[in-house]
Formats: C-alpha cells, sequence, structure tokens
C-alpha cells in the first residue's frame, strides 16, 4: 500500500506544485462527499483530480522577470541548463551579495550572481532582492516571495519540488543561513557561502543537506570564525543524530570574503541530494518569520497565534505510533497530517509524549482535508488527505 501512495506521488510531483504558504483552489470544485471516508486507492485517484484541478488555476509565470505578492515586487533572472531528466528538472535559487548598501551596488551584485554558479543541469534562478537593506535576504515576505517562484517553475519549467537547492554569497549567505532552516521542508539541500549567520539556530535542517563555505581569512564580522562555529555545532548535531544534520564544512585556508570560486563545488554536491518529504522524524525550530507547518506536522490556528521563535518542537514516526519527544510548555494541541507512506491509515495510529499515550484511534482519509492543505501549503507531497489533531 505504502509503494503504491509513494508511486503516485513521485509521478505527480512531476506535474504539480511546490510550496506556498496560501494559494486558492477553484470554489465550484467540490465533491458532494469530501468529508466521507476514502480508501487508499479512492484517495489517491481523488488526490490527482484536486492537484490537477489547481494547477489549472495557477497564474504566476517566470516569463514577467519578477514574481509579486502584495506590495513586494522581487526581479528574477533565470536561464535553464541541461537535458531536463525524466523525474523533471532542478531548481537553484542562487541569492546575490550586498546589502545594506546603494540600489547600485546591489544591482551589481546581482549581475554577479547570474554568472557565478552554473548547473549541469537545472533552473538557475537569481533573484534580485526586493530590498536594500542589510538583511535583505531574510526579511518575513521572502518565504511567500519563494514560494511562488518555486510553483511558478514547476508550472513552467517542469521543475520537480523535491529537487530545489537554496544557495548565496555574502548577504546571500546571510540569506542561506537563516532561509535555510526556515524553509527547510522546501529545500533538497542549501549551501552558505561568505555570510554569518547571527542568531539562527540550525535544529530545523535535520532532514535537508547543508554546506558551509568561508574564507579562512574572511574576518570581516568574525565571518570566519562564526562560520567553524556553526560547523562545530553541525559536527555535534549529526554526532547525537547520525541519521541527520548531513553536511560539510569548508574554512579554506589563505582565502578572504572571495574565495576564487572553489566554492562552486556546492552545485554538484546539493545535486546529489533530493527532498525528503516523509521523514520518520523532525525537528522543528520556529526562526524569525513563525510558520505554522513543517513536514508533516502543523499548529493549530490557535497555538499558531501564540508560537514564537526559537519554540522546537521533537516527533518521530513508526510503526503506526507518532511520538512527540519535545515541545513548549505553551503548546496546547498539536495537529498530525498524515499519509499512507508515513502510516498505514487503515489501522489504529497512537500518538504519545514523553511515553504517555494520548490517542489511540484510527483517523480517515477525505477530500476536504486534500483540499486544505493544498490550500494553504501549495505543495503536492504535503497535500495529505488525513489530519489527527491531538490535545497535549
Amino acid at each position: 500500500m505504502k509503494k503504491v501512495f509513494t508511486a503516485f506521488l513521485l509521478l505527480a510531483c512531476l506535474f504539480c506544485c511546490g510550496k506556498k504558504t496560501a494559494t486558492t483552489v477553484d470554489p465550484e470544485f467540490v465533491y458532494p462527499d469530501d468529508t466521507l471516508a476514502l480508501s487508499v486507492s479512492e484517495a489517491s485517484s481523488r488526490m490527482a483530480e484536486i492537484a490537477a484541478k489547481w494547477k489549472d488555476t495557477l497564474s504566476l509565470t517566470l516569463e514577467n522577470g519578477y514574481i509579486k505578492r502584495g506590495e513586494n515586487t522581487m526581479k528574477i533572472w533565470y536561464k535553464v541548463y541541461g537535458e531536463k531528466p525524466a523525474d523533471g528538472r532542478s531548481m537553484y535559487i542562487s541569492m546575490h551579495g550586498g546589502g545594506n548598501a546603494p540600489a547600485s551596488v546591489n544591482d551589481q551584485q546581482w549581475e554577479n550572481q547570474k554568472v557565478l554558479y552554473a548547473p549541469a543541469e537545472g533552473v538557475y534562478v537569481a533573484p534580485r532582492s526586493p530590498w536594500n537593506d542589510w538583511d535583505l535576504w531574510f526579511k518575513n515576505p521572502l518565504d511567500d516571495l519563494f514560494a511562488d517562484l518555486i510553483q511558478a517553475a514547476v508550472k513552467e519549467q517542469d521543475v520537480n519540488p523535491n529537487k530545489v537547492y537554496l544557495m548565496g554569497y555574502s548577504a546571500g549567505g546571510d540569506g542561506v543561513w537563516r532561509m535555510g532552516p526556515r524553509m527547510a521542508d522546501t529545500w533538497a539541500a542549501a549551501s552558505m557561502m561568505a555570510g554569518h549567520p547571527g542568531d539562527v539556530s540550525l535544529l530545523s535542517l535535520r532532514n535537508t543537506p547543508f554546506m558551509i563555505w568561508c574564507g579562512a581569512l574572511d574576518s570581516a564580522y568574525n565571518r570566519n570564525e562564526e562560520c567553524a562555529a556553526r560547523g562545530l555545532q553541525m559536527d555535534t548535531l549529526q554526532m547525537n543524530d547520525p541519521a541527520g544534520y548531513i553536511h560539510e564544512t569548508h574554512i579554506v585556508e589563505g582565502k578572504e570574503h572571495w574565495m576564487d570560486r572553489v566554492d562552486t563545488a556546492a552545485v554538484a554536491w546539493m545535486a546529489s541530494h533530493v527532498r525528503t518529504p516523509y521523514p520518520d522524524k523532525v525537528v522543528w525550530c520556529q526562526g524569525d518569520r513563525i510558520h505554522q507547518y513543517f513536514y508533516w506536522i502543523g499548529l493549530p490556528d490557535s497555538e499558531f497565534a501564540n508560537a514564537k521563535k526559537f519554540d522546537t518542537i521533537v516527533a518521530s514516526i513508526k510503526d503506526n505510533t507518532i511520538a512527540l519527544e519535545q515541545y513548549p510548555e505553551s503548546l496546547g494541541s498539536i495537529d498530525f497530517y498524515l499519509n499512507d507512506t508515513l502510516v498505514n491509515l487503515d489501522k489504529p495510529i497512537t500518538v504519545t509524549a514523553n511515553g504517555k499515550v494520548l490517542f489511540t484511534g484510527k483517523v480517515n482519509r477525505t477530500s476536504k482535508m486534500m483540499k486544505e492543505c493544498l490550500r494553504t501549503r501549495g505543495d503536492l507531497a504535503y497535500i495529505f488527505p488525513s489530519k489527527l489533531t491531538v490535545t497535549l
């Protein structure tokens, strides 16, 4: 059963969408039995119909040369490399340097970023930040802009949303430090070049391969020492959790802020990884922008409204049992989004917290839940047919 469901998702991912914080589904696309329980085969068939209908409603495009959400417009430049693989193209989002500088400086850095890297295969996208501030690559609206950018590329260039990579140099590297963990469930891998990590937590990178590149002589803002220290943090995280935190740290001897392109090796390294949308363990630490969903975990609206930076949830799933290992004391309830790859939905699900059983029972697959997931997340991999809300 799990193999059938997984095979369907892999096929459907080639034709549909990437992640988005909010999207739309045709309000007339309603089944009279939206809330009725579905079998696994019925759910797969219904999901394909919903995804196809939703894709038809997408109006996002790369051809305009920009992505716009609300008051924010992000210019984009892209180039397609290589032959398209059978499972869809790769996509690289590459963030330029600059920062708190005149627009002309950031424009020049954008031009440089267009030719700085070249994948053997994939859609290489160099966006121009909508802002000219020091935090130009991790302001809160970027999550939505990136989500829309990915969806446009999936629709027009047949990008596989499980092969989307994030990278950036200097101020763009600052962005990778923040946006890598913040949207870790979006990326197949990420690579940080010559950026400063600030106060970011790396916990959410448990299932996202991550590279660190910095010149050993890049002492401005103490980048070299900060990057080396974060590399050691990743070492410790992986030592304590060997199944996660795949990473490499390169503090390049003899190099200052400019590393003479040795960091281009990151492109092939990232390309060797694909996203795992259904990991058996999730570590979710909130970043500067609070998110409501992360992999197969979510926050009910009331909990989402009260969530704050550095709130951490750790949960694992095995043999139809979800074990909640860590969560904020203030958290009163939690959502688990389920499909037949994570569990057998025809059998009872058990949820425990610190060894205490909180729930045992079955949950149904419904069209209503699939449409809700698509509306709120806009990512085919996260169109779950079932949701289980548990009181803690």
